[in-house]
């Protein structure tokens, strides 16, 4: 079983940052890619970021330039830094963890809000 632990999540006002990180523990797999996805009110749950153990990045086209990635593979944690938020970022941000590249199980954090309001 995997746990992962997340923090970071708040409310800021638009053009703000706010930097979300992500802890797994547990029976983590060497393969392991974690990211976010997240979900905003009355929406599908939609992919955001993910980095894989050896560094590369994928981003969803709408943070391309504002979010950053990042890893420490050796710790299995993970940070999502967010920059010139905008309203509609608004969200549940989940982090998760796929343990392997065929047939992965998804592991999920509990979410956290991130609220970009005036």
């Amino acid at each position: 079983q995997v746990q992962l632990v997340e923090s970071g999540g708040g409310l800021v006002q638009p053009g703000g940052s706010l930097t979300l990180s992500c802890a797994a523990s547990g029976s983590v797999g060497g393969f392991a890619v974690m990211g976010w996805y997240r979900q905003a009110p009355g929406k599908q749950r939609e992919f955001v970021a993910s980095i894989s153990r050896s560094g590369i990045t994928t981003y969803v086209e709408s943070v391309k330039g504002r979010f950053t990635i990042s890893r420490d593979s050796a710790k299995n944690t993970i940070s999502l830094e967010m920059n010139s938020l905008k309203p509609e970022d608004t969200a549940v941000y989940y982090c998760n963890l796929k343990d392997r590249w065929i047939d992965p199980i998804d592991y999920w954090g509990q979410g956290t809000q991130v609220t970009v309001s005036s």
